[in-house]
Parts: structure tokens; C-alpha cells; sequence
């Protein structure tokens, strides 16, 4: 079904002019220093997010993305960078509707191969053994055997030159009830998640719980009002 235009014109690009100044590089000396890696998107880490949509003809497809992360609380929004050639851009733009689903350590493999094969050709479910789920608030599958998604519609998009960057309103967060703790809240010791290393290329877990947020910081805040 062809887009609407009252919709797609709430989704154009947005441009914004910005006056950059261009200044040397100030020199630092010590045994700390940095060494420059030039401009790179080598900002670590990221999350390893698959990205499931319906094409026009309603087969499932999922696609591995790894620039994205939460963009707003009210409306609750996530995004996600697709390069406009991308089968799951053309889905999320006929659809408008999608879905984050998240893997586990145990389907590194099996995400991996969703981001380096086009759905164009393949059934990426099928040859993987993964199994597509219709989210009960979006038109839009999930991955049966991935702990957790969120069903997304498209909220907005912006072109930003090699990606689009898709803005997604959370529409429902579901989670199998085994990966939430005591409060039920998720428990990512459980859950396992990965992430990416940009640089490497190289996906690894969260590691350890190092603390609480909002909470091990308190002591410098007691340490400047005690001064």
C-alpha cells in the first residue's frame, strides 16, 4: 500500500545550518596522552539491535544494525541509522512500522549473519532457523528466539548523508518473563546482550554490574557540599 501524503510529509529530511570553525589541534604532552584516531565512528560501544519489518508483500525480514540507541522519553523513541539502500529501509518506509529485537549472547552467530545477507533474495529467517512473530502492537515481526523487543512506528526520519536516521515511537516493550529479576525489571546477567566494538569489529557481552546509576556518584556530590 502506497504511503500517504499527510504522513510522509510529517517524515521529510530536516536540514539544519551549522558554522564549524576550524582550529589546530592543541598539542598535549605527559604519559597520558591520547593519540588521535582521525574521524572515524569508532564510538564505543554500541548496541547490537536487529531490525524487523514486512516487505510489500508481506514476507518477514530482519536486518542487524549497530548505530541506534534510545532518542526521547515523551513520546518514548528509539532510532536507528539504515542506509536508504537497505531492503529494511524500503520496509520501514512502505510499512511504517518496525521492531528492535534484541539477541542474546547465545545468537551472536545468528545476528551477525542477518546484517551481512539481503533480504532481497533470501528468506534471512528461514536460513538462519529463526522464527518471525507478527508483535501484537505493530504490523511487524520479531525474532521468536531473541529475549526482547519493542514494536516501533515511524515517527520521523532525517537524511544525514550516508544513512537515513529513523526515528521510532515505542509502541510496547515485551521481554520473555524468564530475563526479569525479583522486581521485574529486566536482568541483563540473564538476558545476556551483546554489543559491538566499531573499530575491531568485534561483538562482546556487558560484563559485570559495576553499580547503580544515579547512585555511586552521590559521593562527590556529599565531598562538594562538605567543602
Amino acid at each position: 500500500m502506497p504511503a500517504k501524503k499527510t504522513t510522509e510529509t510529517q517524515t521529510q529530511a530536516h536540514s539544519i545550518d551549522v558554522q564549524t570553525e576550524t582550529c589546530a589541534p592543541e598539542k598535549t604532552t605527559g604519559p597520558d596522552d591520547f593519540k588521535s584516531l582521525g574521524i572515524s565512528t569508532n564510538a564505543h560501544v554500541t548496541p547490537v539491535w536487529v531490525i524487523g519489518t514486512y516487505d510489500k508483500a508481506g514476507r518477514a525480514d530482519a536486518m542487524t544494525a549497530a548505530w541506534a540507541g534510545v532518542a526521547n522519553s515523551a513520546p518514548a523513541s528509539i532510532f536507528v541509522a539504515i542506509r536508504p539502500g537497505r531492503y529494511t529501509y524500503e520496509n520501514i518506509m512502505e510499512r511504517r512500522e518496525f521492531t528492535v529485537c534484541i539477541p542474546s549472547e547465545e545468537y551472536a552467530k545468528h545476528a551477525d549473519y542477518l546484517g551481512i545477507e539481503s533480504g532481497r533474495e533470501t528468506d534471512k529467517f528461514a536460513a538462519a532457523g529463526l522464527t518471525p512473530v507478527r508483535a501484537g502492537k505493530t504490523n511487524a515481526p520479531y525474532v521468536k528466539e531473541f529475549p526482547m523487543y519493542l514494536a516501533c512506528k515511524l515517527k520521523d526520519r532525517m537524511n544525514l548523508g550516508s544513512h537515513f536516521v529513523i526515528i521510532g515511537e515505542i509502541m510496547d516493550v515485551c521481554v520473555q518473563e524468564k530475563m526479569l529479576d525479583a522486581d521485574g525489571k529486566v536482568d541483563l546477567e540473564k538476558m545476556k546482550p551483546l554489543v559491538y566494538a566499531p573499530d575491531s569489529m568485534k561483538y562482546f557481552g556487558v560484563g559485570d554490574e559495576i553499580g547503580r546509576a544515579f547512585n555511586i556518584g552521590k559521593e562527590f556530590k556529599k565531598q562538594k557540599s562538605d567543602d
